[in-house]
């Protein structure tokens, strides 16, 4: 496996770049917010990256960080979503972004993506929700969970549930979701019931 790649920009294309490295041109599939981040022509860059091999490609896809390349394993392993879909999806948003939109069973947000319909995203959300810890992404640090999000992740774990589907059922909750422990529970359990 080829896990990084450091070299200089030769070319960035709509979905890839040509880094060269020892001598040789590699052809880079990439997000586009990775290709917006390398740097310009010329320039040394650094990319996480993942070696496919099929029967007739030997096909190499860099990300600018482990999470993207973590999170684009994860899709490809969907069954019905390929690296392309995957780097569509990976070009949508930010991996928190789109692991709180899985976690969330957000399949509109999923389904906006070329090549991802509604099926296929209602795929995604199936295989992939309980997969995501949210407390690893940004944002949903145990410091930055409310004593009522504590209390309710606690009440759904008493109630059978698993951290990380308590997890998604609170990042679920709509931002207005009233401030009452009853009524977030209430809310939390209407997302089981839609799942």
């Amino acid at each position: 496996m080829i896990a990084s790649i450091r070299g200089i920009i030769q070319s960035i294309g709509i979905d890839h770049l040509i880094v060269e490295t020892g001598g040789v041109g590699l052809l880079i599939y990439a997000p586009r917010s990775t290709l917006n981040a390398v740097g310009q022509i010329g320039s040394e860059t650094f990319l996480y990256t993942l070696l496919i091999v099929r029967e007739d490609a030997l096909t190499l896809y860099g990300f600018s960080d482990p999470a993207q390349r973590n999170l684009f394993e994860q899709l490809i392993g969907v069954s019905g979503v390929g690296p392309k879909i995957a780097l569509n999806l990976l070009s949508s948003g930010s991996p928190d972004e789109i692991q709180k939109s899985i976690a969330g069973g957000d399949i509109a947000r999923l389904a906006r993506v070329p090549g991802i319909g509604k099926k296929t995203a209602e795929r995604i959300v199936l295989e992939l929700r309980g997969k995501i810890d949210l407390r690893q992404l940004s944002g949903t640090t145990p410091g930055n969970v409310s004593t009522l999000d504590r209390e309710l992740t606690d009440i759904l774990i008493s109630l059978g549930y698993s951290a990380t589907e308590a997890a998604a059922a609170i990042a679920a909750l709509p931002g207005d979701a009233p401030p009452t422990l009853e009524e977030r529970l209430r809310l939390a359990l209407r997302y089981f019931g839609s799942a």
